[in-house]
Parts: C-alpha cells; sequence; structure tokens
C-alpha cells in the first residue's frame, strides 16, 4: 500500500466506528489523516492512540456537518491557506430511526443537512484542494439504504432520503469531475459489526462465510479501490453478506 504513504487524507465522522478505523488503518499506512467530527474530544482520544502506534498525532478538528455555517467557513479556511489534500472521505452521517411522525422537523432537517447538505457544501469547498493534488480521490461512505428496495429495518424515511441524496450527490460529482483527475467513488456497506483496529484481537479474528462484515471489511473495500492505478474508477463498491442483513449506517 506504498500509494498511501505520504497522503493527505481528511475524515468526516471519524470520531467512531468506521471512520475512526479507517483513519487508525491509514495512519499506519503512512498516511497523514486529518480528523473530523461534531465533538473533539473522541478524537482527541483518538489522535492519542494512533500517536502511540505511529509516533505522529494526527491533526483533528471539530466539524459539525449540519451547521452550513460552520462547514462553509472552515473550508473558505483550508483554501485561503491553501492546504494540502489528497483523499476527502465522506464518511460522517446523522442516523435517525423510527416512523416519520416520531420525529420532529428539526431532527429531520438536522439528518437531511448533515448528510447531503454539509457533505456536499464541505466536496465543494474542498475541491479546489484536491484539484491540485496529483492523484486525488473522493470516497463517499453512502450505505445500502441509499439504494432502492432495500428494506429499512428501521431507518426513518428522512434518513433514507439523505442516503439516496448522497447516491445523487455521488453520480453528480462523477459526471462533473470526469478527465478532472479526481476520482469519485461510492460505499454501499450492509449493517456491519463494529469493531477497532485498536483492538488487535478482534480485528484479528478470523471469520467465517456467514459471518457478518465488519469495519475491517470495509476499510479492505476503500483501499481496494484507492489502489486501482488512476485510470481504474470504481463506481460503485456493493457489499453484501451471506446472510444478507441489509441496512447500513
Amino acid at each position: 500500500m506504498d500509494h498511501i504513504r505520504g497522503k493527505r487524507v481528511f475524515i468526516t465522522g471519524a470520531g467512531r466506528g468506521l471512520g475512526a478505523a479507517l483513519a487508525v488503518v491509514l495512519a499506519d499506512l503512512g498516511a497523514n489523516v486529518v480528523l473530523t467530527a461534531r465533538s473533539v474530544e473522541p478524537l482527541s482520544a483518538l489522535a492519542q492512540s494512533i500517536k502511540a502506534r505511529t509516533g505522529t498525532a494526527p491533526e483533528y478538528h471539530a466539524l459539525d456537518l449540519a451547521d452550513i455555517s460552520q462547514v462553509t467557513l472552515f473550508a473558505k479556511k483550508w483554501r485561503d491557506e491553501k492546504q494540502p489534500l489528497d483523499i476527502l472521505v465522506n464518511n460522517g452521517a446523522s442516523w435517525l430511526s423510527g416512523p416519520m411522525d416520531s420525529h420532529d422537523a428539526f431532527s429531520i432537517t438536522q439528518t437531511i443537512t448533515a448528510n447531503v447538505t454539509g457533505t456536499l457544501l464541505l466536496t465543494r469547498g474542498l475541491l479546489p484542494l484536491l484539484k491540485n493534488s496529483p492523484a486525488a480521490d473522493i470516497v463517499n461512505m453512502v450505505s445500502i439504504s441509499g439504494m432502492e428496495n432495500v428494506p429499512m429495518q428501521g431507518a426513518s424515511v428522512a434518513y433514507l432520503a439523505s442516503k439516496h441524496g448522497q447516491t445523487g450527490l455521488t453520480d453528480g460529482l462523477r459526471q462533473e469531475l470526469r478527465g478532472t483527475g479526481v476520482r469519485v467513488t461510492a460505499i454501499y456497506p450492509p449493517n456491519i459489526e463494529d469493531i477497532s483496529p485498536l483492538d488487535s484481537k478482534a480485528w484479528d479474528t478470523h471469520r467465517d462465510a456467514m459471518s457478518w462484515l465488519t469495519n475491517k471489511d470495509v476499510v479492505g473495500a476503500i483501499l481496494g479501490s484507492l489502489s486501482r492505478a488512476r485510470h481504474v474508477h470504481f463506481m460503485q463498491v456493493l457489499l453484501e453478506t451471506a446472510t444478507s442483513n441489509f441496512h447500513g449506517h
């Protein structure tokens, strides 16, 4: 994975789960990771764990994707500073479960704003920096909730709408950025088991053919798409388990 070494990777939703696992693995591979999430507390703890493994503490920032002003100003600051950037992983997302009439307007708006509008504005804001990279990638973590005719399994209508919005966002970015050198990939995992590379026992446990997918499997899919030659573009990476436990978030 020498192609990862030295790359600067911006990860949203890095405070826990898949985003945190990806950050650890990329840092282990020599990437310069930038961690963001709504709260800095989990990011600080993760940064210290990465420092203990690699000798270098990654940069981290509080960034609430549902706060449009914060997202816009953050991206502008990075552009003004001409920050280097090679890979943007849009992993951050707000989860909302339950029937539509159980949510107030604020919850619905925050879910869709964070998952669609905030992600779009952050991507737009950082895109000039990505275009300056000789090998840039945008990876959008969507989940199979963004595909047609997938069982809801507890997800709210607002959440499904936001994930379908991310599918449209990815397709639009792919078309608009064709020929610019910036690759765009959407990853569609189902429900996954949350494990961490910081827990080597869980991370290295052998899994049989009927096991659920884990964070490690999704991280592997992301690394696989990033490792392809630059003329190879993975439009969609759809992951499925043998048990077909559809629903990812």
